[in-house]
C-alpha cells in the first residue's frame, strides 16, 4: 500500500512524511534484527523519495504511537539493573547500540539530506517533557544526554526534540497537540516546527468515535502559519489498522484511522482532505513571502487579527485574517482592500491582501458517505461454512504448566510478551467440605482481562472498562470445592501494553501479587492462595500448534470439525474459506456477532477483535460545531454499538483463489454473522457558498443517480441531515438534477443566475446543499431493467431504452 498512500498523501499537497521506527519489531530478542517486508524502513524512506518527498526520521526510540508498551521490546523489561527512559547505563547502552544501528543503515543507503537522500531532520526521544517531572534530577541528566548522544552521530541534519521545552541546543524543540499558534521554540534562532498536529483521535475498546472537524483542523493550520509556523506534520495523515498485537493501551482497538484525511483503508476521508488539499494550496501559493518577511499584527476588532506579511523590495504582501471569536461571525472592511465575512473561528488568506484565496470554514470539497457492499466475488456463497477446534486446555484444567513458582508473577515480565495469555495454575486440598461449600473466589488482578476455572468448569470472565486506570479489577465468584484436591486455573489475558506516562515501564499486568483467596461464606474463614505453589503457561496451545496458519500440519489431537458448529462458546478456533472480492475495493471483514479474540487471513494477523465491548449509549452528538477550542469529547459518534465491528483486510493479504480466516474465540460468539465486504462511496454531499463553484464526484466509475436534496439559500444541517433554511430557491433541484444526474462528476457555479433567486435577506450569506447518491453502473441498469415495462402501447419501453443507450 506504500506508493499509493504516498502518492495520495502528494496529491494533497503534502511534502514531507514522518515515521517512528519500531524497535520491539526491529529487534525483537537482543541483537536479532528483522528489516524485512513491511519493517523494511529503508525501502519506505526510498519509496518516499522516489515520489518526490522529504522525509522525517522520528528514531525515539520511545515513541508512544498508541503502540504496544510504547514501542519498547519487552526484553528490555527483565535485563539486570535496567530503567527506562532516565539516567540508567544500562537503559542507555541498550538506546544507543539500537539508534547506532539505524543511523549507521540510514548513511549507508544514503538517506540523509547531505547524501542526496530524503531525511531533512531527525528526532531523538518522543514527548519526554510531558512526563519527565517525576524522573527528577536523572530525567533532566537523561535528556542531556539524550541531545550529547545524537549530536555525535554528525548525520548532516538537524535533530529535533518534541515536547521538550528545556531541549539543549542546538536540538529544535517542537510542539506537539490540537494547537500550536501560541508556541515558541527555547531557542530564538529555531523554527517554530509542530510535529504532531492532532488530525482526530485513536479508539479504546469501550469508546465512541472521536471526530474533529475539516473546518477547525484547517484553522489550526492556518493560525499557526499566521503567526510565524514553518513545518506543520499531521498525527495522523493515514491512520492505519493495529495490525497483530501492535496496539498498546491497555484497550486500544485495532483500528487506527484517528479520522485522518487518508482513511483506515487508504482512502480520500472528505471533506477533510480535499478542504486541506485548498488549504495546501493556498499556503504554497505565498510561501516565499511567508519564509522571508516578518509580519506586523494589528487587532481590527472582537477578537479578529489582521497579520501582514509584506516583501517591501518586491512590494508582494498576503493578509491573514483570524477571527478566534467562538459565537460571532465578522464583516471586516479593510478599505482599499475590500470588505471580507470571516465567520466565527475561521481564518482567510488573503493573496495580495486584497483577494481572499481561502477560509477555513468555508468548505467547498464534498462530503462523501462510505459504506460497506456485500462480497461480489464469483462463486462465493450467501453464507461462509465454518469448521471448528475446541482449544485443547486438558493440561491447563489440571493444573499443568510449563514452570512453578511460590508467588504470583507479573505477566509481562513472564511471557516477555509473546502472547497476550498465561495461565496461573494450583491446587487446593480441601478435607473439612463443610465450611466450603458456599465459598468465593477472590482475585485481585491488574488484567487486564480474567478467564477462571474450578476443577475444570469454567465459573466466569471478567475485565475492566476500557476507561483510564480502569483495567484493575477484583474478581469474586461463587465456587463449589470437593473433598480432596481442587484445582483452580485462572486465564489472565493482556489487550495492548501500558505504552504512555511516568514510569509506565513499570506498571504490572496480570494477577502478580494477587491476593488470591478463597473465603467461605459459611464461617467467614480466609484461605489465602498468592504464596501457592503456582504453575504457570504462557500462551495457549492453539497457538503453539499454529491453528492460525492454514497451512501447518496439526498433531492427532487436534481436529478440524465439520459437525455441530458451537455457538456462544468460549475458547474456539474457527476456520473458513472465501473468495475475495471483485475489484480493487478495500475489502473488510464484519465480526458483528464475535465476542473477543485475534483473527488472521492467509496466516496474517488482521488484529484484535471485541465487538462485543460496546461503546456508551451517551455522549454523542446529532451534530458538531466545529467552533471553539476542540477536545476529544466534542464530536463523538458510534453510541451504543461495538467500539469496532468492521477489520480491514488488505488485498496484499489475500490470493486470487481460495482464501482462509481463522478466528480465535475467546468468550464466545456467532461465526455465523461474520461477512466479508468491500469499501465504498454511497452518497456524496456538498456546500458552497454564493460566488464559488459546487463540486460533487463519485469515485470508482460510480454515478450520481439520484438527487436526495438541494437547497440554495441558507439550508440547515450537515450531511445526511440536511434541511431547508428560512428562504431557498424554487429552481434549484431541477438544476442540479439536470447537470449531474449520471455523471461521475460535476459542477455549479453558485449564483443565483443560476440556480434562481433564493429570496434570502440581505443580511443572509448564501450558500447551496446537495446530496446525491453514487451507483454503481450495473446497479444502475439492473434497477431500470426491473422496472421495464413490458406494455410496449405506453412506448415505456422504448424511452427507457433509448435511456440506457444514451447513459451508459
Amino acid at each position: 500500500m506504500w506508493p499509493d498512500l504516498i502518492r495520495k498523501a502528494k496529491e494533497g499537497g503534502i511534502d514531507t512524511i514522518e515515521t517512528y521506527v519500531f524497535w520491539d519489531h526491529h529487534e525483537p530478542r537482543p541483537r536479532e534484527y528483522d528489516f524485512s517486508g513491511n519493517l523494511d524502513f529503508i525501502r519506505f524512506f526510498k519509496t518516499v523519495q522516489e515520489a518526490g518527498l522529504y522525509a522525517i526520521l522520528r528514531i525515539g526510540p520511545y515513541v508512544c504511537a498508541e503502540w504496544n508498551y510504547g514501542g519498547f521490546p519487552v526484553w528490555l523489561h527483565n535485563m539486570p539493573g535496567i530503567q527506562l527512559r532516565t539516567d540508567n547505563a544500562v537503559y542507555k547502552s541498550e538506546m544507543e547500540t539500537f539508534v547506532a544501528k539505524i543511523v549507521s543503515m540510514c548513511q549507508e543507503a544514503k538517506l540523509f539530506g547531505p547524501q542526496g537522500g530524503p531525511i531533512i531532520f531527525a528526532q531523538i526521544e518522543n514527548e519526554y517533557g510531558n512526563v519527565m517531572g517525576p524522573y527528577g534530577e536523572a530525567g533532566k541528566s537523561y535528556v542531556k544526554w539524550c541531545a550529547e548522544m545524537a549530536q555525535n552521530f554528525s548525520i548532516g541534519v538537524p535533530w529535533i526534540m518534541c515536547q521538550q521545552a528545556d531541549a539543549p541546543q542546538p536540538m529544535i524543540n517542537t510542539c506537539n497537540g490540537f494547537y500550536c499558534h501560541n508556541f515558541q521554540p527555547n531557542n530564538p534562532k529555531s523554527p517554530k516546527m509542530w510535529t504532531e498536529n492532532w488530525s482526530g483521535g485513536f479508539k479504546n475498546w469501550g469508546g465512541q468515535d472521536p471526530h474533529r472537524t475539516a473546518e477547525d483542523l484547517a484553522y489550526s493550520v492556518a493560525l499557526f502559519f499566521q503567526t510565524g509556523g514553518v513545518l506543520m506534520n499531521y498525527y495522523m495523515y493515514h491512520g492505519g489498522t493495529n495490525f497483530g498485537r501492535s496496539s498498546g493501551g491497555p484497550y486500544i482497538a485495532t483500528t487506527y484511522d484517528y479520522d485522518a484525511p487518508l482513511d483506515e483503508y487508504g482512502l480520500p476521508s472528505q471533506p477533510k482532505y480535499g478542504h486541506l488539499v485548498q488549504l495546501h494550496a493556498a499556503l504554497k501559493s505565498v510561501q516565499k513571502i511567508l519564509t522571508s518577511t516578518k509580519p506586523t499584527h494589528q487587532s481590527v476588532g472582537n477578537q479578529v487579527n489582521l497579520t501582514t506579511f509584506l516583501n517591501n523590495a518586491t512590494g508582494e504582501k498576503v493578509c491573514f485574517l483570524s477571527n478566534t471569536n467562538v459565537g460571532q461571525d465578522a464583516n471586516i472592511d479593510l478599505e482599499q482592500n475590500g470588505k471580507y465575512f470571516v465567520p466565527a473561528w475561521s481564518v482567510s488568506i488573503l493573496a495580495g491582501c486584497n483577494k481572499e484565496i481561502y477560509n477555513t470554514a468555508k468548505v467547498n470539497t464534498p462530503t462523501t458517505v462510505m459504506v460497506k457492499v456485500p462480497n461480489r466475488a464469483e462463486k462465493e456463497p450467501a453464507h461462509l461454512s465454518w469448521t471448528w477446534a475446541a482449544e485443547p486446555m486438558s493440561d491447563t484444567l489440571h493444573g499443568h504448566g510449563q514452570f512453578n513458582a511460590m508467588k504470583l508473577l507479573e505477566q509481562k515480565e513472564t511471557t516477555l510478551d509473546a502472547s497476550d495469555y498465561l495461565w496461573y495454575m494450583t491446587r487446593v486440598d480441601i478435607d473439612d467440605t463443610s465450611s466450603w461449600t458456599n465459598a468465593n473466589l477472590f482475585v485481585n488482578t491488574t488484567g487486564h482481562v480474567l478467564h477462571a476455572y474450578v476443577n475444570g468448569e469454567l465459573i466466569g470472565s471478567q475485565w475492566g472498562t476500557g476507561t483510564e486506570d480502569a483495567y484493575n479489577f477484583t474478581f469474586i465468584k461463587n465456587v463449589t470445592l470437593q473433598r480432596g484436591t481442587n484445582v483452580i486455573s485462572l486465564l489472565s489475558a493482556t489487550v495492548g501494553l501500558q505504552n504512555y506516562g511516568s514510569f509506565f515501564d513499570l506498571s504490572p499486568a496480570g494477577i502478580v501479587g494477587g491476593p488470591v483467596k478463597l473465603i467461605s461464606n459459611k464461617n467467614d474463614v480466609t484461605m489465602d492462595l498468592s504464596t501457592n505453589q503456582w504453575s504457570y503457561k504462557v500462551g495457549l496451545n492453539g497457538e503453539a500448534e499454529k491453528l492460525m496458519d492454514a497451512g501447518c500440519q496439526l498433531r492427532q489431537s487436534i481436529k478440524w470439525s465439520t459437525d455441530g458448529l458451537p455457538i456462544s462458546k468460549p475458547m474456539t478456533w474457527y476456520k473458513t474459506t472465501f473468495q475475495a472480492p471483485l475489484g480493487t475495493e478495500p475489502v473488510v471483514v464484519d465480526l458483528q456477532g464475535m465476542g473477543k479474540g485475534q483473527a488472521w487471513v492467509n496466516g496474517q494477523s488482521i488484529g484484535r477483535y471485541w465487538p462485543a465491548f460496546l461503546a456508551p449509549k451517551d455522549g454523542c452528538n446529532a451534530t458538531c460545531d466545529y467552533r471553539g477550542v476542540y477536545s476529544w469529547d466534542n464530536c463523538m459518534t458510534n453510541c451504543g454499538n461495538p467500539t469496532q465491528r468492521w477489520y480491514h483486510v488488505p488485498r496484499s493479504f489475500l490470493r486470487n483463489d481460495k482464501n482462509t480466516l481463522v478466528l480465535f474465540e475467546e468468550m464466545g460468539g456467532n461465526p455465523t454473522q461474520v461477512a466479508f465486504k468491500t469499501v465504498t462511496i454511497g452518497a456524496v454531499c456538498s456546500t458552497a457558498y454564493e460566488g464559488s463553484t459546487l463540486e460533487l464526484s463519485c469515485q470508482g466509475g460510480k454515478t450520481l443517480s439520484n438527487i436526495q436534496f438541494a437547497s440554495f439559500g441558507d439550508p440547515k444541517g450537515t450531511c445526511q441531515s440536511f434541511s431547508k433554511g428560512s428562504c431557498e430557491s424554487a429552481t434549484v433541484m431541477s438544476v442540479v438534477q439536470k447537470a449531474c444526474t449520471g455523471k461521475e462528476k460535476c459542477s455549479i457555479n453558485i449564483s443565483e443566475g443560476t440556480l434562481g433567486t433564493s429570496n434570502c435577506a440581505n443580511d443572509i450569506t448564501r450558500r447551496v446543499a446537495v446530496q446525491a447518491v453514487c451507483e454503481d453502473k450495473t446497479d444502475s441498469i439492473l434497477k431500470i431493467l426491473r422496472s421495464l415495462s413490458l406494455d410496449f402501447s405506453s412506448n415505456q419501453l422504448l424511452k427507457k431504452i433509448s435511456y440506457l443507450w444514451r447513459t451508459f
